[in-house]
Order: structure tokens, then sequence, then C-alpha cells
């Protein structure tokens, strides 16, 4: 099954009521259940990675199935190697070949006991919790955050504290950031100084907390005012000192024609105009907006140069590969270099009649294609569309609302 998505017949004028943060509301969850708080959550993230993490901490079972939840997997992983007993965590085929021999590794060192339970350095694994002893331990800079977030949770925890020592080039690091603002909501400082992060025994404060909207997935209704050019589009729940990395977006748009407006509630969105002949940016703090500007710039004609895409090979699929793959679709030809750097010159081939853009279980490659509708005359598919319930359930209600045309049909890929 696949949607056909067709352009608004007017100027987009609404407000959009954003999901909430899935970043934010993942972690949120880890260290509200480390705090034994009595508070739930507010404003949690209606998408699939917090749902099976919901599920997760509320559940009486010792046998954990994520589905395609990286985030939910890493965490979680972290947070069993500490309570006592015997679980084991898995996943959809695509999460068994997902590494994180890193993480595992790591957690081993500190005194945990986890076992692969079929190939080396990936899941399903069995975990053995147990009061951990910390101590001091290396990671690439360059991994996953998530990895690094994992452990920094549950580092105050451990008999002697941790010391992460982060190798190389760090990336991501707004969301090491995001993980350390959010463990001092919860009642404990750590010290970060060059590339050594220091966590001392301590003890998490129950405390009520309510989630932000997302702002990746504002990141799309920004790809639709630069593409359409015209109306005014409002997302609410958004602010302007947050912390998430993605924020950046606002900052980047702007250099595509999009001015943001802080407002009470949120932003207020409209295109100002100025785009820039070529865009050459470093994505390596914001690597889940790759995708968006990747389609964005090729639909606008605007030729690219991005770089610190490392963790986008290890995301739902390979997003560099898929990038190139679905842009072909449309007659555009990327091409990424082993150190991970995707680029577009501005050649055009034939693109394909009626394509396709398949979506590799990936909810990012479905949204930040389906404003292409603005720019292709006959509109675009999208396969197996289902997929955004992972982080924005609401996003085909949402473009309906706007005006799109987003209609069911049977010709999968």
């Amino acid at each position: 099954m696949s949607y056909l998505i067709s352009a608004p017949d007017a100027p987009i004028r609404m407000s959009v009521k954003l999901p909430a943060s899935k970043s934010i509301s993942n972690r949120a969850l880890i260290l509200n259940a480390l705090s034994y708080s009595g508070y739930e959550v507010e404003n949690l993230s209606d998408c699939d990675d917090t749902n099976l993490m919901v599920k997760a901490l509320n559940s009486n079972d010792r046998n954990f199935d994520v589905g395609a939840a990286g985030t939910t997997m890493r965490f979680l992983t972290a947070f069993l190697s500490k309570v006592v007993g015997e679980w084991t965590i898995t996943g959809t085929e695509r999460m068994k070949n997902r590494p994180i021999k890193v993480l595992v590794e790591a957690l081993n060192q500190l005194g945990a006991r986890i076992e692969y339970m079929e190939k080396e350095g990936y899941p399903p694994l069995r975990i053995f919790g147990s009061a951990l002893q910390g101590g001091d331990i290396s990671l690439p800079g360059n991994v996953s955050s998530q990895y690094i977030s994992a452990i920094l949770m549950i580092a105050p925890l451990t008999e002697k504290g941790v010391t992460l020592r982060l190798e190389g080039d760090i990336i991501s690091k707004p969301y090491i950031r995001l993980t350390l603002g959010l463990m001092e909501r919860f009642g404990v400082n750590a010290s970060w100084t060059g590339n050594v992060i220091r966590v001392t025994p301590q003890e998490y404060t129950p405390v009520p907390f309510k989630v932000e909207s997302d702002w990746s997935a504002a990141s799309y209704w920004y790809e639709i005012m630069a593409l359409s050019k015209r109306g005014e589009i409002r997302l609410e729940g958004l602010f302007k000192h947050s912390l998430q990395g993605d924020a950046a977006g606002a900052r980047l748009f702007a250099r595509l024609g999009v001015g943001t407006t802080f407002t009470r509630d949120g932003v207020l969105l409209r295109y100002t105009g100025g785009s820039r002949d070529k865009l050459v940016y470093d994505f390596a703090d914001e690597p889940d907006l790759a995708q968006t500007f990747a389609v964005t710039c090729a639909l606008l004609n605007i030729p690219f140069r991005f770089s610190g895409l490392r963790s986008l090979r290890i995301k739902e699929t390979d997003r560099i590969e898929a990038l190139k793959a679905e842009l072909r679709k449309l007659g555009y030809t990327l091409t990424s270099h082993k150190d991970n750097i995707l680029e577009w010159d501005g050649g055009r081939s034939e693109p394909e009649p009626r394509p396709v853009i398949a979506t590799y279980e990936d909810h990012r490659m479905a949204m930040a294609f389906a404003p292409a509708a603005l720019v292709l005359p006959e509109g675009i598919r999208i396969a197996h569309p289902r997929v955004v319930t992972k982080s924005y359930p609401r996003y085909w209600e949402d473009l309906k609302a706007a005006g799109f045309g987003v209609r069911e049909e049977n010709n999968d890929i």
C-alpha cells in the first residue's frame, strides 16, 4: 500500500499541534523510572518508540521486543543492566542487524553482564541485571549519541560513578547536552571538560516534567514553507531556548528563505525569500535533519554538500544510500564519499514515470519526501506510509488539514 500525495489548491494557513519530542520523551521516561518517581511524565510523544518504552517500563515481563525502536533498544539495555534480574531484549530483523557492540562492551566494563543471543555484536541480548561498579571507560566520539546517553543516565547510580572519555571528534553533541540537561532537571549534575564527561555517584530526584514539542517534526513544515513559498504556518509548543539540537533547523532554514518568528505559544513561519546558490553544512550535531535538507535543496535546485553524516549509516536504514536511491527516482543524482559526505552538484537525469518512494522502515524518509508534492505536478507516491507512527503518528492527518491530497493506492514496492 502507498499514498499518493498531491499539493494543496490554496496557500497553507494553519496552526499545527506538533507531536511531543521523542528524544526528550524517551530520556525523561528513563530518568523518571531511575528516580522512582510517583509523577507521570506529561505530554509524552505518541509514537512507536515512546509507546514501546512506556510498555517496557510498565511491564512485569522479563522478555522485551522493541520492534524497530533504536532509542528504546539502547536506553533499555543500559537501564536493565542495573535492574536485578535476567532479561532479554530483541527487535525486528533490521534491529537485529543494527550494531550494539560498543554499548554492550562499555556496560560490561562498568560491571554489567550482557550476552549476545545470536550474532556477535548485535541484538537480541540476554542481560543479567545487578548493581554496577562504574569506573573509567572510553568510547569513540563519533558513535551514536544514544550509546553515550544510555551510559550517562545510569552513571550516577553506579558505585564509583563514571568517567567517560570520548576519543576523536564528537558527533551529535546537542543530544549529549540534551541528556545532561535533562539529568540536571532530575537533580543530577555532571561535568564536561574537553572530551571527558564525569558523573559522580548521586541520586535522582522525582520532579514533575512536561515534554516540549519536537523540533525534528517541525522540520517538515519548514520544508513545506520553503517549497510552497507562500502562506503562513504556526507550529505550537516550540521554544526559542530549547534543549533539542534540531532547533538549529530554524536558523538553517533561514538560509533557504523561511523566516521564524517566536511567539508565546510556538513559532510562526513565513517565506522571506533569498535562498542560497549552494548549501554547505556539517550535520554532525543535527543528523536527523539531513534527509529534510537533502530533499528540500534538491527540489529547490540548490546544490549542496553535507558532511557529518556518519551516524546516518546505522539509523533505521542506511539513510545516505536511501536518499541517493530515492532522489534518483526524481531525477537528482547524488554522490557520497567514504568520509560520509553527501552532495549534489545540480546535475539532473531523467526521472522515473510515476515514482514510488521506498521508505525502508524509516519514518523520516516518508516525511521528508511527502512535501515534494508541492513541486511535482503529478504529486508523489510514498510506500508503506504508516511508518510515520514511529515519531509523528498524525503526520498524514495534519497534511490533509493543510490541504494536501492524501489518497491510498495499492501499488506497493
